[in-house]
């Protein structure tokens, strides 16, 4: 177990639980503090319904900014039914498992788009309209160029590839 830190730099809300507020870069990365962010935050406290957060995080993906539609993706599995919860966590490593390959961490990104596929792809048919056969595709073809080499990090990778419904 590790010991808190006394001094810690971490910002925290109100009850003391980490929570980083710093402004990020298109791929997800903290900025310093007063940096002037390159997207907008999703507030850790975000509610989306399933079309809303599906419409919003295609979005995103689509002007390759997965690590935010990362965000939307986790705030919709933080709130859905039980029996979908599985579903939107799949989703959202997926989207997270894009930016670390944005990031050049091709092994931590295979690992996790792969994770994503496996939660994902059980879910035939899907609810709202999903393409979970081919988000799945996707996560597995993009894993498999990675760990071939075929891919490259940052602009090289695509988020838009990842179509939420078809």
């Amino acid at each position: 177990m590790r010991a808190k830190a006394e001094n810690s730099d971490r910002d925290r809300n109100e009850s003391g639980r980490a929570q980083n507020q710093r402004p990020r870069d298109r791929y997800g990365r903290p900025l310093p503090h007063g940096s002037v962010g390159e997207v907008e935050r999703v507030p850790d406290d975000a509610e989306f319904t399933a079309d809303e957060g599906l419409t919003e995080a295609q979005k995103l993906l689509d002007e390759g900014y997965a690590f935010t539609a990362h965000e939307v993706l986790e705030a919709v599995w933080k709130s859905a039914p039980e029996p979908e919860r599985e579903l939107w966590r799949g989703l959202a490593q997926i989207a997270v498992g894009v930016t670390h390959a944005q990031r050049g961490n091709m092994l931590g990104a295979a690992r996790l788009l792969r994770r994503g596929a496996d939660r994902t792809a059980p879910f035939v048919p899907a609810p709202h309209g999903l393409d979970t056969e081919g988000v799945a595709a996707f996560a597995r073809a993009l894993a498999d160029d990675l760990d071939a080499g075929r891919a490259r990090p940052g602009e090289g990778i695509d988020p838009s590839g990842m179509r939420l419904c078809p």
